[in-house]
Order: C-alpha cells, then structure tokens, then sequence
C-alpha cells in the first residue's frame, strides 16, 4: 500500500461525490421551475442512496469481479465480501477503490435526472434508476475497466467518456422521447428560475471534477497533476467558446450558457485527460463548446425532443467527441511525455474507440427503453398528470415548497 497514493483517492472520492450533492442537485434546481426545485435535488438524493447500497449488494461485484466471458462480472464480491482494510487493488485498499468507484455509479443515474423533471413520478425515479445501475452501468463499467471485452480490445476510456457520459447521455434521450413533452414545449416553457443557483452548482462541479478525472490515475503522481490541468483547460476553453457563440448568435452571453459551456468541457475531456496534454485539453474544450452548443439545437429543434436540461447535447454528444478524439489527440505531439497512440496507427485506434462508443449507445439505448416500458406498466405510467405538472412537484409529490415568500 501507498499512503500517498491512498490519501488522494479518498480526497478525489469526497470530490467526486460532491459533485453529486450538492453539485449537480444545485446546477440542475436553478435550471428548472420554482414549484419543481425540491423534487430535483429529491431525485439526486433518491439516486445518491439507491446507487450506493445497489453498489454495495452486488453492482460493485458485476463490474469489477472476475469476468463472465468479458460481458459481466461474477457475484464473488457482493456486499464487499472479502475486500478487508489489508486487500490491496494496485496500490490503495480495495476498500477504497470500491468505494470512489461508488461515487461514479452514484453520478451517472443522477445526470439522467435532467432529462425527465417537473413530469415524472417519484416512483418511477426510483424503480428506473435502481435497474439501470445493475442493467446498463455495471455491464459496461465491466467491459470498459473491470476486465470486460472493450478493455481487451484496447478502448481508452480514461474517466468515463463512454462508461459515465455517453450511456447516460443516451438514456436521457430515450428517456426524454419515451415520457413525452413538458407542457407548453418548446415555445412557452419557463427560463430557468435561479441562474445563480445554477452557476453555484457548476462551480462544485468544476471542483468536484478534479477528483473525477484526477482520481482517476489511481496515484498521487505527476499524471494525476496532469489530469486535473487538462481537465481545468477544457472547462475554460469551452466556456468561452459557447459564450462567444451565444454573442454573436444572440447578441448577449448568458450565465447560463457559460456554465453549460464549462459542463460540455468537463464531459469531454474526461475520457481523455489522463491521455494528452494542456494543448489537448484546449483543443477538446474547444471543440466541446462548439459540438455540444449546436447539439442542444438538434435535439429540440430538429428532433423536438424535450431532454429538458440538455443531457444528451452536453453529456451524450461530449462524451462520444472526447471518446473518439481520445485517438486523434494521444499522441506526443500534445501529450508532452511518451506516445501513446502512434501515429500511423489513428486509424485503428479510432476504430476501437468508435466499436465502444456504437457498444454502449446501443446497450443503453436499449436496456433504458426495456426498463421503461416496465417501469410505466408498474407504476400505472411514468408522467404524473396534468394538474401536477402545472402545481409543481415539490408541492404534489413531495409536499414541501423550495420558496416560501
């Protein structure tokens, strides 16, 4: 055991849940309506709770025990058996390890809280989130991490391009799609009721994402130094090129579209980051800022899907680019230090970082619409109604009020 190895990762698991609460609760309760605030962070808390015991009973043991023919792992590690405080993984406790990947399995469900607020059930939250950890995260943490078959195929997935962001990133748009638009979308929908609130959310974030993708070197070394200024640079570089992109579009940079810009930066870059240098980091947040900016059109323009807070535009679409520039970017040239993709060998790389991408689309795309389907016939269907949905659900579902003036 490393002690320095060790206290960093249990500094990064206290980061990187963090971003969850009351990160991503904050960013995502500004962004919605005031008589709905509450029942967002509900959700994040809900997901928080239901993610780690799952995480406990047996996703920890499918993700990262022996391999089941590279698809799942086996259930010899349910319930942390036999991971005592001397049972090493590299060179920090198991324990510990199990435990900052718990922060990951906590995060991913609670990002596809943004595709379905202010019209879903609480009791759909609860059921579709708890199957699609076991369904969809395991299996492909598994494949990507735990020994499965995307890692033998030679997949870079640093931190979660295709394993976080692109499977939730997915699921919030079949999610979106299969629940049905807010009411009054796209044309008499809201603003955001508290920009500040959101911000304030994204600043943790940011912060909490230095443990996400720094963490994630499983080291207190220079790589985990250099992920966490890669990850830095990308967020920067993609905030302004989204707030450059709203003035000149819209005549007016928006707090809001700044922050968003910080979030499609960090989603992109974090399967990357432990794989390039500061250079590449400015080239994936720019690239970040720009994709995602014009995805959030697509989806509700174009597709006139109502993926609420832009899930799938920031995450999904981030996820993928930084997954598959993971091939055009890990090379001397940016990285600084030793090549890890050959030149003459992009080709190929991108290939297998594209089979991850097309894996993981279609898995998440398909084991969400399942438990869906399921999840509206156990719950006598999915939206609440729509007195409801006009009155807020803070006040229908949870019956409390986030402001009381």
């Amino acid at each position: 055991m490393n002690s320095g190895d060790t206290a960093w990762i249990l500094v990064a698991t206290a980061l990187v849940f963090f971003m969850t609460l009351p990160g991503l609760a904050m960013f995502y309760a500004g962004l919605v309506r005031s008589n709905s605030v509450l029942s967002v962070v509900m959700h994040c808390v809900a997901v928080a709770a239901l993610a780690s015991l799952l995480w406990l009973f047996v996703g920890y043991s499918l993700a990262f025990d022996d391999s089941v023919g590279g698809m799942i792992g086996g259930v010899g590690k349910a319930f942390f058996s036999g991971i005592t405080t001397d049972r090493l993984s590299g060179s920090i406790p198991e324990i510990v390890f199990a435990i900052f990947q718990m922060t990951f399995v906590i995060i991913t469900p609670a990002l596809i809280v943004g595709a379905y607020v202010e019209r879903i059930k609480f009791s759909g939250v609860v059921i579709l989130s708890s199957a699609w950890v076991l369904l969809v995260y395991a299996p492909i943490a598994h494949w990507v991490w735990g020994g499965g078959w995307l890692g033998d195929l030679g997949v870079m997935d640093f931190a979660g391009g295709i394993v976080v962001h692109t499977s939730a990133g997915v699921a919030a748009l079949v999610t979106a799609a299969f629940l049905g638009r807010r009411s009054g979308f796209p044309d008499q929908l809201q603003p955001p009721h508290n920009p500040g609130l959101t911000a304030m959310g994204a600043g943790m974030l940011w912060v909490g994402w230095f443990g996400f993708n720094g963490g994630s070197q499983l080291a207190a070394d220079g790589g985990a130094g250099m992920a966490i200024a890669v990850t830095h640079i990308a967020a920067a570089s993609a905030a302004l090129v989204w707030s450059a992109i709203e003035w000149i579009k819209f005549g007016k940079p928006s707090l809001v579209g700044a922050v968003t810009g910080v979030i499609a930066g960090l989603a992109t870059v974090t399967p990357t980051s432990g794989f390039v240098g500061p250079v590449g980091g400015l080239i994936l947040g720019a690239a970040a800022g720009a994709v995602c900016f014009f995805a959030v059109d697509v989806v509700k323009k174009k597709l006139k899907i109502d993926d609420s807070l832009d899930v799938f535009a920031v995450h999904g679409v981030g996820g993928i680019l930084g997954t598959l520039l993971v091939a055009v970017l890990a090379i001397h040239a940016l990285d600084g230090g030793g090549v890890l993709v050959e030149s003459g060998t992009v080709g190929s790389q991108l290939g297998v970082q594209a089979i991850g991408v097309v894996a993981a689309v279609a898995w998440s795309a398909g084991f969400t619409f399942l438990i869906l389907k399921v999840t509206a016939v156990l719950t006598g269907g999915l939206r609440v109604d729509e007195e409801a949905e006009l009155v807020g659900l803070d006040l229908t579902a949870h019956g409390e009020r986030g402001y009381d003036l």
